[in-house]
């Protein structure tokens, strides 16, 4: 017998993912219009450059903290309702550093503005999987990624732009309004499209359910399979990579003269690059497998970094930040795709917030780390650490980054209900 035809001209994003991606985008300018300059704004309010590392350390702290209950929640409730709840604490968050009057304060407030952070950021890919088939996860999720890439080419440069015109305040204020516009849609969508956005049985948040749901996610990561090699990789580039992220805006005010403004345009042409890549990534990962564009990525990122450190002109900044931006574009989709695959529908929110939130504590003194290299060694000694790794991370993405009959083994036994 002759299976059914499916319908042709099937659009790749459902009606709730375009929903979804719109509020997405709505919510992530005005995100992506604080970030790259937040370190320079925390020296506005009288901090040091290690001062700097410490915020970002025990900001992330707390949202480490918060998100691996963020994960769980997530498949508790259901993506859209946990994101509504997150949206809510984004809200406060901006209003908090809106008035936080020093750099100490500052550290409050941005903890507070975490919170979408642990709630939105374990549904967010969650959603994205439970909504698309398998056999084109990868083009889904390189469109979705595509989509996301329009936060960050808008984003920078709108924050520059604005911080130089109207201040830091006024940049804050703008973006606190676009992310409450995301905020009232993402309520919306919670509160009419339930039915859509849940892909399992929702179930009530309590003690013990929190604990099995934790119990059955560590034994995924620890059972020697490719959950395990993804986590010890994605640990040493955590580290790596946040020994140097929040030091680079620094590194090019204080060592080049690079304006705000400049910096702004640098984080969109990264952002605009990266915008077009992920769908490539996609189709590489459903034609091939996800190693390809891995490995491929970060030997581009290496690539910037290597630009980054022997670059003298703004010129150089550019062409670095460019191929940075290639690099990143590629890896999304594949990452995403691979642990869609590796981990049990019912465990995605749990295991975003397990696995980044584990990963995320080996990583925590890092900022603070990268600091203190900076002021004792050299200011480039955290990006060549950076550099390296970029460059040996592919070992075992290569040899490791592969469903095996061990891996589907262990699926198979997290799907099983426990007693």
């Amino acid at each position: 017998m002759l299976a059914p035809e499916k319908p042709k001209n099937t659009p790749v994003l459902s009606p709730v993912l375009r929903w979804f991606m719109l509020a997405m985008v709505l919510a992530n300018i005005g995100g992506m219009m604080t970030p790259l300059l937040m370190p320079i704004y925390l020296t506005e309010l009288g901090a040091g450059i290690t001062d700097v590392g410490l915020v970002f350390t025990l900001t992330s702290a707390f949202v480490l903290v918060l998100q691996v209950f963020g994960g769980w929640v997530s498949d508790s409730i259901g993506r859209l309702r946990a994101i509504a709840i997150g949206s809510l604490g984004g809200i406060l968050g901006y209003a908090a550093m809106f008035f936080a009057p020093t750099w100490q304060w500052m550290i409050v407030a941005l903890a507070v503005n975490h919170i979408p952070s642990a709630l939105v950021g374990p549904s967010y890919n969650a959603f994205i999987a439970e909504n698309s088939a398998e056999e084109n996860r990868g083009k889904v999720f390189g469109i979705s990624a595509t989509i996301f890439g329009v936060t960050g080419v808008i984003g920078p440069p709108l924050g520059g732009f604005l911080a130089g015109w109207i201040g830091f305040k006024g940049m804050l204020a703008v973006s606190g309004i676009l992310y409450t516009l995301a905020a009232v849609l993402r309520i919306w969508m919670a509160a009419t499209m339930k039915a859509q956005a849940v892909a399992h049985p929702t179930q009530k948040l309590t003690l013990a359910a929190f604990k099995k749901s934790i119990v059955s996610m560590l034994g995924l990561i620890l059972a020697g399979g490719v959950l395990t090699w993804i986590f010890i990789t994605d640990g040493v580039a955590d580290i790596a990579f946040r020994m140097s992220n929040e030091l680079e805006p620094l590194y090019l005010e204080q060592l080049f003269g690079i304006s705000v403004a400049q910096i702004g345009v640098l984080g969109s042409i990264s952002a605009i690059l990266a915008m077009f890549f992920p769908m490539f990534s996609g189709k590489l990962v459903d034609k091939y497998d996800e190693r390809l564009p891995l490995i491929s990525g970060f030997l581009l990122i290496f690539t910037s970094y290597v630009i980054f450190l022997t670059g003298k002109s703004y010129l150089a900044f550019v062409f670095s930040w460019a191929v940075g931006g290639i690099g990143s574009g590629m890896l999304g989709p594949a990452f995403q795709s691979l642990i869609s695959k590796a981990v049990p529908p019912k465990l995605l929110g749990t295991f975003s917030g397990v696995f980044y939130s584990s990963t995320g504590f080996v990583s925590l003194l890092a900022p603070w780390i990268g600091a203190q290299l900076w002021e004792r060694v050299s200011p480039l000694a955290p990006f060549t650490i950076t550099a390296a790794a970029a460059l040996l991370i592919n070992i075992p993405i290569y040899f490791k980054f592969r469903l095996t009959e061990k891996d589907e083994r262990i699926i198979e036994q997290a799907e099983v209900p426990q007693p």
